[in-house]
C-alpha cells in the first residue's frame, strides 16, 4: 500500500515554496539513499522549475554489472501549481505527486530489504509557479520551459521501459474517474497495449482495465502546431525504449490549471500500479511488446521514427 507516501508527496508539493531541495530532503526522510538523489534546477523562457532524479539499483540491476531491464517512471506535469493566478495545487500535478510518492514507497522497501531485480530510474520536475495556456476543451497548464529540455532532463539512455504518469483529464474521450493505460509506443509506432500490464493492472484496482485512446498526432513531439491530448507521451519522441503513458483520468473534462481536482485515492493506485510494473519488468515477468512482432511491422512498412522528429518544417 502506498497511500501513505501519497498523501505526504500531495503535501509536500502542496505549498508555494516547495523546491527540489525540499522534495529532496522528503525523499531522504522516507529512506532514499541521498547520493542517488539528483536536483537541478533550470532556466527557461518562463520561468523556472527543479528536476529531480533517483536511481534505485536492483539486485541483479545493469548498474551493477546484472542483466536484468531498467524501468523509468516518470512524473510528467507543466507545473504543480499557476500561482499567483491559481491559488493552491493543480490538477496538472499529479504526475509529480505520483513519481516522488512512487520513489518513497521504493526507498522505503529498499531500506527494509526488499530490493527489485532491475534498475528503476524515477524522474519529475518541480515547478509551483507555472504558466497556464488556452486549450480546447479546458485550459492547460503550460511550462517555463520547452518540451526538449524537460525530456533530456527527465529521461536517461539507460532504460529499457518508460512509464509515462500524467494528468489526463482535460479531454472528452476518457470517461473513466481513476487511472488509464495507453497502448505501447516505440519508435513512432503505436503497438498493441501489453498483455502484460493489462493484467497487472487489473490485479492491483480489482477490476476490468482501461485503455485511452491515442493518435498518431499524440506521439509526435510538441511543437509542430499538432494537436495532441496532452503531453504524457512526449517521452517517446525521446528514447528507442518503449513508452506506456499512465494516465490520471475523470468522468468529465477537468482543466489541468483547476485547483482541489487531484484524487489522492487514483494517484495511490498508479502509484501501486507502477511498483508492481517495476517489480515484475525486472524479473522479466512482463514485456512492453514483442520484440519479433516490432521486427516485422518495420520490415514490412518501414521506420516511423521521423515522428519521433518535428518533421518537414
Amino acid at each position: 500500500m502506498s497511500m501513505k507516501y501519497a498523501i505526504e508527496a500531495y503535501e509536500l508539493l502542496d505549498s508555494p515554496s516547495v523546491s527540489g531541495a525540499s522534495t529532496k530532503e522528503a525523499l531522504v526522510g522516507a529512506g532514499v539513499k541521498a547520493e542517488n538523489v539528483e536536483v537541478k534546477t533550470v532556466p527557461g523562457p518562463k520561468g523556472h522549475t527543479d528536476f529531480v532524479k533517483v536511481w534505485f539499483y536492483g539486485s541483479e540491476g545493469k548498474k551493477g554489472g546484472g542483466k536484468a531491464p531498467t524501468l523509468g517512471i516518470v512524473g510528467r506535469l507543466g507545473g504543480i501549481g499557476a500561482r499567483p493566478e491559481r491559488i493552491g495545487m493543480v490538477s496538472d500535478a499529479d504526475g509529480a505527486v505520483a513519481a516522488v510518492a512512487a520513489a518513497m514507497k521504493l526507498g522505503k522497501m529498499e531500506k527494509l530489504g526488499d530490493i527489485l531485480k532491475g534498475d528503476v530510474f524515477v524522474s519529475t520536475h518541480i515547478c509551483p509557479n507555472a504558466p497556464t495556456r488556452p486549450h480546447d476543451p479546458v485550459p492547460f497548464m503550460d511550462s517555463p520551459i520547452n518540451m526538449a529540455i524537460a525530456n533530456g532532463e527527465e529521461m536517461s539512455d539507460n532504460l529499457d521501459a518508460v512509464l509515462s504518469i500524467d494528468t489526463t483529464r482535460g479531454n472528452r474521450v476518457i470517461n473513466h474517474r481513476g487511472f488509464a493505460i495507453s497502448p505501447t509506443v516505440k519508435e513512432g509506432y503505436i503497438l498493441r497495449t501489453s498483455e502484460d500490464l493489462l493484467s497487472l493492472m487489473s490485479y492491483v484496482t480489482g477490476e476490468d482495465p482501461v485503455v485511452f485512446p491515442i493518435t498518431t498526432q499524440d506521439i509526435t513531439p510538441y511543437g509542430n502546431d499538432l494537436y495532441h491530448i496532452n503531453s504524457i507521451l512526449q517521452p517517446c519522441t525521446a528514447t528507442k525504449a518503449p513508452v506506456v503513458g499512465v494516465a490520471l483520468t475523470a468522468k468529465t473534462a477537468v482543466p489541468g490549471c483547476a485547483t482541489g481536482a487531484s484524487q489522492v485515492v487514483d494517484i495511490e493506485a498508479a502509484v501501486r500500479f507502477s511498483i508492481e510494473v517495476a517489480k515484475a519488468f525486472g524479473e522479466g515477468k512482463a514485456v512492453f511488446y514483442d520484440e519479433k512482432e516490432f521486427k516485422l511491422i518495420v520490415d514490412l512498412y518501414g521506420s516511423m521514427t521521423h515522428l519521433q522528429t518535428l518533421g518537414k518544417k
